[in-house]
């Protein structure tokens, strides 16, 4: 049985003007690019997310990102699957694909694994970059202990 959910429609408490306030459901509704999307520690979500503001990950995301803005991922944040921003700053652990397009920072408790494609990238002592990755359209080559020897 599926569930019933009533939406009434919200008025101005004070004044003569009862014009009914946007209902947040509308699907042509304006939204907030100022604003930060927040998955705080200890939720977890399986599916995928588009955000048009910056988003910061304190939670676990099984799935995928899409940001227009910056990804946060906090110290508790864990991502599984593909993340596509401008901007990222990881804190936490990112497991799967990460696209960004401008400028990505990994901090000393961030952890990074899999196929990375950014612009500009910045690595604090003890971050974790184990990946595959590309700048500016450029392949970087992982280096073989052999190729150290050498």
């Amino acid at each position: 049985m599926q569930g019933f959910f009533y939406r009434p429609k919200l008025t101005k408490m004070f004044g003569n003007n009862k014009k009914p306030i946007a209902d947040s459901s509308s699907p042509n509704q304006s939204y907030n690019a100022s604003g930060i999307n927040s998955l705080v520690s200890g939720t977890g979500i399986e599916g995928n997310i588009k955000a048009h503001s910056d988003i910061r990950i304190d939670g676990e995301l099984n799935g995928n990102l899409e940001c227009s803005g910056r990804v946060i991922i906090g110290t508790d944040g864990r991502i599984n699957g593909e993340v596509k921003c401008q901007n990222a700053i990881v804190e936490g652990y990112i497991q799967g694909t990460l696209i960004v397009s401008d400028e990505l920072d990994i901090r000393e408790t961030g952890s990074v694994h899999g196929e990375v494609n950014t612009g500009k990238l910045k690595i604090a002592p003890g971050g974790i970059f184990n990946v595959n990755c590309n700048m500016s359209g450029q392949k970087i080559k992982s280096i073989t202990p052999t190729e150290l020897e050498a």
